[in-house]
């Protein structure tokens, strides 16, 4: 395995399953992100355009590597239906190194 490589998770939220399941796909079948997992029905407050809001969500979370963060982090912006999406890279410090090593290869 390659030990510099840098792992991240990329957290993102979707209005509804279908555009976050279109959007996993399509990221994944272009190489940018190895896997992604979906959590339907999350509810979210927030303030938006001066107007408390709560609304449902899907939250998505994106397995990919550091070098590819930018371009998915981008694809994901093209794809969203929001004007300003929620999209956030958490470092993976430490894991199965079998799992890590799949990420990478996958990509």
């Amino acid at each position: 395995m390659d030990i510099d490589t840098k792992y991240v998770t990329i957290y993102t939220t979707f209005p509804s399953k279908e555009e976050a399941k279109q959007t996993a796909k399509s990221v994944i079948s272009e190489h940018l992100a190895a896997c992604a997992n979906l959590v339907d029905k999350t509810e979210s407050i927030y303030v938006w355009n001066d107007v408390l809001e709560e609304t449902n969500e899907v939250i998505c979370f994106l397995k990919t590597t550091i070098e590819k963060s930018d371009s998915l982090m981008q694809r994901i912006k093209e794809l969203h239906s929001y004007e300003v999406p929620c999209i956030v890279v958490w470092p993976i410090l430490n894991g199965n190194l079998d799992y890590l090593d799949w990420i990478r290869k996958s990509l």
